[in-house]
């Protein structure tokens, strides 16, 4: 079982991280990206001339605003992680120096029982069951807030992520390693369409769930979507479906495609075509940049 417990240290140690990370204020939350935005709004009130400049770049309305430019900043970063992944690829250096003693390992220390726990950690990324749990987690929330927008944020975190990777599965077309496969799989290897798929949905599943939910259960949604991203994505490569560069990018892909959405849709406040604002989620309030120039106020 040396195979399995190796899966779950991993896990484990990523959703520790994330729980930390989400639990404590001072930290930047890795699935709310509102408290982030919140401090930029408020840095730029204290520079005038910029924000001047900036004024109409604050809403999510305005063609080109300062969210979408965060996003395509984002999607770039995402880029440039997955060129230095596909770059160690090509070089076989960094993370592909792992990719043949990984797919040996996983292959070779694999028993019976093991593989039977790796099937069914690995199918919670499976495109049915996360459709699912996306389906689960909006229907949840419109009963609780009455919002229909959550339904769009959901459809374009996964509809995204899986025209993202299928596309670089047909331009790149990497194939499966060649070792011994302890399950069936078919298709190009880069990236890892269940890495992909659990790092951008498990995330917005907890991102929708924790809404006026108290920081420490947000924490532990969190922590729980990161320990079935990374449990999924390293089942993946201990299979044998997947080299290790394979998981690497296909999690960088996901997570980032998350992030990006999220940022899109407001974070836990969920309100697409809102402008940023300084008040708790679920208020009503005036555009922070519109507050800001307003001194009197």
């Amino acid at each position: 079982m040396m195979i399995t417990t190796v899966v779950a240290l991993v896990a484990a140690a990523a959703a520790i991280t994330v729980f930390v990370l989400s639990a404590v204020r001072a930290l930047p939350d890795p699935i709310d990206p509102t408290r982030q935005e919140r401090i930029v709004v408020r840095w730029l009130a204290r520079h005038p001339r910029l924000r001047r400049f900036l004024r109409q770049r604050l809403d999510r309305r305005t063609a080109g605003g300062l969210v979408l430019t965060v996003s395509l900043l984002m999607a770039f970063v995402v880029a440039l992680l997955v060129g230095a992944v596909l770059d160690m690829i090509d070089g076989s250096f960094g993370f592909a120096s792992l990719d043949d003693s990984v797919a040996h390992w996983g292959a070779g220390h694999a028993d019976s029982a093991a593989v039977e726990i790796l099937k069914v950690i690995t199918y919670l990324g499976d495109t049915v069951v996360v459709v699912a749990a996306l389906i689960v987690a909006g229907l949840i929330d419109f009963l609780r807030h009455r919002r229909a927008a959550v339904f769009a944020f959901l459809a374009v975190v996964i509809i995204g992520e899986k025209v993202i990777v299928n596309g670089l599965k047909v331009i790149i077309d990497r194939g499966r390693p060649d070792v011994l496969q302890l399950v069936g799989w078919d298709g190009p290897s880069f990236p890892s369409g269940h890495a992909a798929a659990a790092a951008a949905a498990w995330p917005a599943v907890a991102l929708v769930l924790g809404r006026g939910c108290p920081r420490q259960l947000r924490a532990g949604l969190a922590a729980g979507a990161a320990l079935i991203a990374i449990a999924v994505a390293t089942s993946r490569a201990l299979l044998g479906v997947h080299w290790f560069t394979d998981i690497v990018a296909g999690v960088t892909i996901g997570y980032g495609w998350f992030l990006i959405c999220a940022v899109l849709f407001g974070g836990r406040a969920q309100r697409l075509g809102d402008p940023f604002s300084t008040r708790p989620h679920g208020t009503e309030a005036r555009p922070a940049e519109v507050t800001a120039a307003r001194p009197d106020k």
